[in-house]
Order: C-alpha cells, then sequence, then structure tokens
C-alpha cells in the first residue's frame, strides 16, 4: 500500500506549503484595521479547481476532512488576500475617527453628505472660499519599500472646479509630541496625489517627498507632464499604483493616464538621484571669450548715394485738393443748443465753454479746414546705414562653465520611501460640493480594481446617462453644445501631449475660456491648431525665420545688420513711438462735466 502512503506525504507537503504562505499574510493583515472585503472569484476559482484536482492525485478519492481542510486553507488565504490595508467608504460618519485641525486658518466645515444623486455617503467641503484640513491616523505605518502598493479614492466637484484643490496627503510619521489636531500645510508629507486647479495650474499632483541620503534634507519631487484634471461634476477615481520595479502607473477612471519611473530624470523633477556632474560655481568666463556669432564687416563702406536723412514719407505730388472742399469752415463748432448750467460758478469752475460738436456743413462737402496734400512712401528712403554682418572669426560659442563632479551625487537602486501613518486632506478651495469618497490603501492591483468596478463605475454610469439624457432634451442649440463638449475633451488629451508641454499652460487657458464662452469654439480650435503648427514648423525647421524678400537686397540686408546690433535703440523707437501716440490730442470738452 505504498501508493497510499505516496499520496499522504505529496499532500502534507502541499497542504504545509500552503499554510506557510498563508500565516505571513495573516500575521501582517492581523494587524490592519478590519476593513470591507473584495471577492476576487477569479482567484478563488482557481483555488477551488486546484483542490479538486488534489482530491483525485494518483488516480485515488482522498478522504474528505482533506479536502474541506484544503479547500478552507484556501478560502483563509484568498479572504485575507483581498482585505485591503486601509478603506474608508464614509457610510458612518467620520466624526471621531476623522480628526479636524484646530488651526486657527482652518476654518471649513467638513460634513458627512450624500452624493447627489445618490444613496452613497462622502465627506463633503460645504462652504466656499475657505481652508480646509483633517487627518485620519492609520492603525499601523504602511510600508512602500516591498511589494505593490496603491492609492486610490474617489472625488465629485459638484459645483465644478474654479479654483482649489482636491488631493489627499499621505503623511509619514511626524516627530514626537505631535497631535493631530495641529494638522497643516507644514505637516511633513510622503506623497501627495491628486487634482490641484487654479489660474495656469491644471493637473493631477503626484509629488513625491525624498529624504536625500547625503544632506539629510527632504526634497519634494515633482512628476513631469501629469494628466489634466477632468472638467466635468462628475464622480472620478483616481489611481497611483507604486511597483516593486521603481514603476508608477497613473490611473483616472480605470484608464492608465501616465506612466513614470522614480529614478528617471525624464519623470520626475528635480530628479531623484542627482546628476554626476554641475557647473563649476567658481568658473568664470574669460574677458576675451568673444560669444558673437555674426559682427558687422569691417571692411564695408557706405554707399555714396545712401541718404541717411531722407523721409520715410514725402507729400504726394500728383494729390489734388477735392472740389467743394470747404477751406474757411472749422471742422467742430460750439454747441449751439448748450446752455451754461446754472450753478456753474466762473471763480471755481472758470470761464464755461460750450462743448464742441461735428460741424454739419462738413458733413455734405469732402472735407473742412485747412487742405494739405496727402503723404506718400519714399522711394528714396533707405534708413540709417549699418554694415552687413559676416561670420565672426573669433566666435568661440555660448560660453558655459566646467563640469566637476557633483558632491552630492549618490546612488539609488530603490526609493528610501517614508512609511504612511496618516492620510490628511489639506486644501484652499474656491468651490464648495467637493465630496471625497471610498479611500484605499491595497497592495493588490486587482482589489483596487474590484473597488472601482462596485463603489466607482456604478455611480459614474448614472451620471453619465443624466447628463446624457440632460444633453438631448436640451434641443438642438445644445446639440452643439455637446459636440463642443467632445471637442474640448479632444483639446484636453492634446495638451497632456509631452511635446507640448512648455505650452501647456497656454493651451489650457484657451480651453478654459472657451468652456466659458461655447460660442467662440471654432476660435478656440484655430488658436490650438495655431500653436500646433507653430511647433511643428519649428521642429522641421528648427524655428528659423523665413528669409527676407530680395528686393531691395542691400537695404534690406542693412536692415537686417541693423536689427542685430542696435536692438537695444529699436526698443527705445518704439517706446518713444508708443508715448507720441498716448500724447496725441483729443477732443475738447467743456471744462466742467455736466
Amino acid at each position: 500500500r505504498q501508493p497510499h502512503l505516496l499520496d499522504a506525504s505529496l499532500l502534507l507537503h502541499i497542504l504545509l506549503s500552503i499554510l506557510l504562505r498563508a500565516i505571513p499574510s495573516l500575521c501582517v493583515r492581523s494587524s490592519a484595521r478590519p476593513a470591507e472585503r473584495s471577492a476576487d472569484l477569479g482567484r478563488r476559482a482557481t483555488g477551488f479547481s486546484y483542490a479538486s484536482g488534489l482530491a483525485m492525485m494518483g488516480g485515488k478519492q482522498m478522504p474528505t476532512w482533506v479536502v474541506l481542510l484544503l479547500l478552507a486553507c484556501f478560502g483563509v488565504q484568498q479572504i485575507f488576500a483581498s482585505d485591503p490595508v486601509f478603506y474608508e467608504s464614509f457610510e458612518e460618519t467620520f466624526e471621531g475617527r476623522w480628526i479636524a485641525s484646530e488651526k486657527d486658518d482652518y476654518t471649513g466645515i467638513w460634513k458627512h453628505s450624500k452624493s447627489e444623486g445618490h444613496d452613497d455617503y462622502g465627506l463633503l467641503v460645504s462652504e466656499k472660499a475657505k481652508k480646509y484640513a483633517i487627518v485620519k491616523e492609520l492603525g499601523e505605518p504602511v510600508s512602500l519599500k516591498d511589494g505593490t502598493v496603491v492609492l486610490q479614492y474617489e472625488t465629485r466637484l459638484q459645483n465644478g472646479l474654479e479654483c482649489g484643490g482636491a488631493y489627499l496627503k499621505y503623511l509619514r510619521p511626524q516627530e514626537t509630541g505631535w497631535s493631530v489636531k495641529e494638522f497643516d500645510n507644514e505637516s511633513p508629507y510622503s506623497i501627495m496625489f491628486g487634482p490641484d486647479k487654479c489660474g495656469s495650474t491644471n493637473k493631477v499632483h503626484f509629488i513625491l517627498k525624498h529624504k536625500n541620503p547625503r544632506t539629510g534634507e527632504y526634497v519634494e519631487h515633482h512628476l513631469k507632464y501629469p494628466p489634466s484634471v477632468p472638467f466635468d461634476k462628475l464622480t472620478h477615481v483616481y489611481t497611483a499604483i507604486l511597483k516593486p520595479d521603481n514603476e508608477l502607473r497613473i490611473l483616472i477612471d480605470d484608464e492608465e493616464k501616465k506612466k513614470a519611473n522614480f529614478l528617471s530624470a525624464d519623470d520626475f523633477e528635480p530628479p531623484l538621484i542627482p546628476p554626476k556632474t554641475i557647473p563649476d560655481p567658481d568658473d568664470k568666463k574669460p574677458e576675451d571669450w568673444d560669444e558673437r556669432a555674426k559682427i558687422p564687416d569691417p571692411d564695408a563702406v557706405k554707399p555714396d548715394d545712401w541718404d541717411e536723412d531722407a523721409p520715410m514719407e514725402i507729400e504726394d505730388d500728383e494729390a489734388v485738393k477735392p472740389e467743394g472742399w470747404l477751406d474757411d469752415e472749422p471742422e467742430e463748432i460750439d454747441d449751439p443748443e448748450a446752455t451754461k448750467p446754472e450753478d456753474w460758478d466762473d471763480e471755481e469752475d472758470g470761464e464755461w465753454e460750450a462743448p464742441k460738436i461735428d460741424n454739419p456743413k462738413c458733413e455734405a462737402a469732402p472735407g473742412c479746414g485747412e487742405w494739405k496734400r496727402s503723404m506718400k512712401k519714399n522711394p528714396a528712403y533707405k534708413g540709417k546705414w549699418h554694415a552687413p554682418l559676416i561670420d565672426n572669426p573669433n566666435y568661440k560659442g555660448i560660453w558655459k562653465p566646467q563640469e566637476i563632479p557633483n558632491p552630492n551625487y549618490f546612488e539609488l537602486e530603490k526609493p528610501d520611501f517614508e512609511p504612511l501613518a496618516a492620510i490628511g486632506i489639506e486644501i484652499w478651495t474656491m468651490q464648495d460640493g467637493i465630496l471625497f469618497d471610498n479611500i484605499l490603501i491595497t497592495d493588490d492591483e486587482k482589489v483596487a480594481e474590484s473597488y472601482r468596478e462596485r463603489t466607482w463605475k456604478p455611480k459614474y454610469d448614472v451620471e453619465k446617462e443624466k447628463q446624457k439624457v440632460e444633453e438631448e432634451a436640451a434641443g438642438a442649440s445644445d446639440g452643439l453644445a455637446g459636440i463642443q463638449k467632445k471637442v474640448f475633451d479632444v483639446l484636453y488629451k492634446i495638451a497632456d501631449l509631452p511635446f507640448l508641454a512648455a505650452y501647456k499652460i497656454k493651451i489650457i487657458d484657451v480651453i478654459e475660456k472657451g468652456e466659458k464662452q461655447p460660442n467662440l469654439t471654432i476660435g478656440i480650435l484655430v488658436s490650438v491648431l495655431v500653436v500646433l503648427i507653430t511647433i511643428i514648423f519649428k521642429i522641421l525647421f528648427g524655428g528659423k525665420k523665413k528669409p527676407a524678400a530680395p528686393a531691395p537686397a542691400a537695404a534690406e540686408t542693412n536692415k537686417s545688420a541693423a536689427a542685430e546690433a542696435d536692438n537695444q535703440g529699436s526698443s527705445g523707437e518704439k517706446d518713444e513711438a508708443e508715448k507720441e501716440d498716448t500724447a496725441a490730442p483729443r477732443p475738447r470738452r467743456s471744462r466742467r462735466e455736466t
């Protein structure tokens, strides 16, 4: 009966392996607060199939108690594997569990409120133009150094977001003696994550505060080119997935919007790993260093026929005074119907003068007053002569200090994440109606996905359908608004393209103006297209200017030389011209407003 002994030995080995795998998980999970469990049907089904297979090992039917024990082990393992590290649904009041800051600056009132149109509760920002701060301490600090960690929460901007934040701060352990009632914007955090919008700022922040191992200072490292904030009033779910291979993924509404690497200089500013070399702060540019790529030709001579004093415009000798011109009639006359106000005091107000009106006789005539010939361009005008530019034989390029080894350089295989000891919301906002809900920390992406499917997706689908019905009911004119919304959605995605980062603020500013004035949609599209075309031209042609028109060649050559060699003078002339325009005489008015 050796086959039975072999089956029992193999079964014992498998059972022991399962228990050894489950026990560490149980120990870790037991320290976390009991949380709502999510079902992972695929993994449980796999467990049952595995157990069923074991029951028929070697073609022999195992005892029932063995199969039940196996199923129990798998069940316990799967139940605890689906527990999040932290979960807050706000179905019960937050008071007593979340502590509002007692600092004087934070006067905003938090409320336990339903999401509009749902029976689902959340944490509500209830007043406009206030500062808010509230914090929840975790039972045990959450380590970010081992394995995957997922940070996720929902927020709904029920009244939109003109200026304010809706982000979370994941606080690191605080100094001894710190109280949650002292939570404010100076409280040290490990990660800040979530939407922020005001003025030119429109981004979903991800900021890591990392300790420099050489200096011991904490430095804020900002995710480059973060995604934009959804601009509607629907419920959105924000997910940050931190992987053990240094990868970061940002999801909005279950869709990946950004992937980055913590150690890449292309993804974080400043980079977590400093550059190996830095510019020498003591290096000075030599006095004889010539950075001018072009210089005036020293051998060039001004042509004899070049008249620098010739005016730009001259009188048109062929102009003829129109017939019927009234030379003796003024363009304006005193208003014959105007009368001196009864309360006018000549001693205090001065001599009263009637206000001027257009001379009615001039309306029928070609013109009034002294006739003067019109001006035309002077064909002899060439402007101030400048020597043409030639390549500078002494040009050495743009000077840069030499590079030296960076004394603060260090190598890093993984970020030295600080543990998460508390979750805080510390914001200043001009809008009310911001609702936070379903805050989750887990080490399993499947768990986070199941929560999105169960808590966020049903609400979002209802809100989306309601929005669609409202748009359709608005009629034909608002049918255009639906098209405009799709246009703006596309434009926001265009603004998120990495190669447009330098222009993102301008593009978003234009889009937001278009949202406030939907009739400008076509103009907004044209503006964004102009920006795109400009960038493409710069990429293709290196930003070079078009060559000047060939005629007159000598004059154009000298004008370009003048522009490069005398920029300061040109600016001064422009300023003088603006001053002259400003100083232009205005129509005369009565000496006292009546």
